[in-house]
């Protein structure tokens, strides 16, 4: 991907990268001006120049698009996004695939605000926003899958978020550099399944996606 300082064009050059429709550039830039906007009053994110808002934001949300579609969300598809601050990378992903209901979740109450106001902006009738801490949410339905870009340990993540997925659900988490084996302190019960490298246009950084769920009844590894 060419640099360039323009955010709309590095957006355009990232979208075309990934292979995803052009029609999402206006929504995009949309919830980028409101992100923008917000983090100056709020400090909702470290990032604050608009190009590398564009790259680590956006486009790295967006790079895992490819792998939900094969196979790891159905289209219909429940998702939430755990520690959400500014809706990363569920608000993306829930402008994308307008098809999947995703929800976001966060504790902290101004980031819960910007995405309450990120969701009446943007008209995103399939987004839910929760203002909870992990342990405390108790969804109707389970979901399908459980993503977050900054909950620390893998098994952290996997331990907390357990009474919030299906039986056939996906724990995805997107990590930068990854251990020989990211799975090692993962519960006997619990296997990571896929360490799938992404490509995030304009980033030269490791990113992956680790994607973790149970191992079924009766599985000899199972206890």
């Amino acid at each position: 991907m060419k640099k360039t300082a323009d955010p709309a064009q590095c957006l355009a050059q990232g979208l075309q990268a990934l292979q995803l429709s052009s029609t999402l550039q206006a929504p995009l830039l949309a919830y980028l001006a409101e992100l923008q906007r917000w983090n100056a009053a709020y400090n909702l994110t470290a990032v604050r120049e608009p190009v590398p808002m564009v790259i680590r934001h956006l486009l790295d949300s967006l790079a895992i698009l490819p792998h939900l579609d094969a196979g790891l969300l159905a289209p219909d598809g429940r998702l939430l996004d755990v520690g959400s601050g500014a809706g990363l990378p569920g608000i993306p992903l829930a402008l994308a695939r307008p098809g999947w209901r995703v929800t976001v979740l966060d504790s902290n109450g101004k980031k819960a605000r910007f995405l309450r106001h990120a969701q009446r902006t943007l008209g995103l009738a399939n987004l839910e926003v929760i203002e909870a801490r992990v342990e405390d949410h108790r969804p109707g339905p389970a979901y399908d899958a459980v993503i977050s870009r900054a909950y620390g340990a893998v098994e952290s993540f996997v331990a907390v978020c357990g009474h919030l997925l299906a039986d056939h659900g996906l724990w995805l988490a997107m990590r930068g550099r990854l251990d020989d084996n990211p799975g090692a302190a993962l519960p006997a019960d619990r296997v990571v399944r896929a360490a799938i490298p992404l490509t995030v246009p304009g980033l030269a950084e490791a990113r992956h996606l680790l994607v973790v769920s149970r191992l079924p009844a009766g599985s000899p590894h199972s206890p």
